[in-house]
């Protein structure tokens, strides 16, 4: 279906509360690189895939045939990088009011129930400062199993701190996913482990 004419564009945009004067900025935005050329950076996947899929982004993403048929319009990965990429060609096309007009109407209640401390950083980068912080080695991660369909993957990722013996597990939709759940558990241990008279402690 040519998308100058697709309806389902017209829908989305309705959802998203922004009209685009260049049409072409949101094809664009919603094309995987599998098609063409779209932007693959990654910012808080699974939060970015729970809007995508309530703002019907399945429906309207473009992919290769293969990618299509190995499930990526259902992707989590796939669908946050196109929700960001909308929210970026919304930046393009009607300038920084726009974006962020959209970006309160798409995370206003995700940022109103969520602490601070928690948009700032990471687990990821929240561990690899603890441990930094004590002169310690950055941790390393393996995928150690992955079960599911290729489109409905679960990962078991293992987090090591190797200079403290320390191992700890987490799973995900996503090697992103898993690796911040490893990443948490493995903070839980350490600050368990830290307080005074704990085995972290001289």
């Amino acid at each position: 279906m040519d998308h100058r004419a697709d309806p389902r564009l017209d829908a989305l945009q309705q959802r998203l509360g922004h009209r685009f004067g260049q049409l072409r900025l949101l094809q664009r935005a919603l094309t995987h690189r599998s098609f063409g050329a779209v932007r693959a950076h990654l910012v808080r996947e699974d939060s970015l895939h729970r809007v995508a899929v309530a703002l019907g982004l399945p429906d309207v993403l473009r992919l290769s045939e293969g990618e299509a048929r190995g499930g990526g319009a259902q992707r989590p990965s796939i669908l946050a990088d196109a929700l960001e990429a909308v929210i970026g060609a919304t930046f393009v096309d009607g300038g920084f009011d726009a974006a962020h007009t959209l970006v309160r109407r798409l995370f206003g209640e995700i940022i109103a129930t969520t602490e601070a401390d928690s948009w700032t950083k990471d687990a990821k980068t929240e561990l690899q400062e603890w441990l930094q912080g004590r002169k310690l080695p950055v941790p390393s991660y393996a995928i150690v199993a992955t079960r599911g369909q290729a489109h409905a993957q679960t990962f078991h990722v293992e987090c090591t701190v190797t200079a403290l013996g320390l191992v700890e597990g987490g799973e995900g939709r996503s090697r992103r996913a898993a690796e911040q759940e490893a990443a948490r558990r493995m903070l839980a241990t350490l600050k368990a482990n830290d307080r005074p008279g704990g085995p972290l402690r001289s």
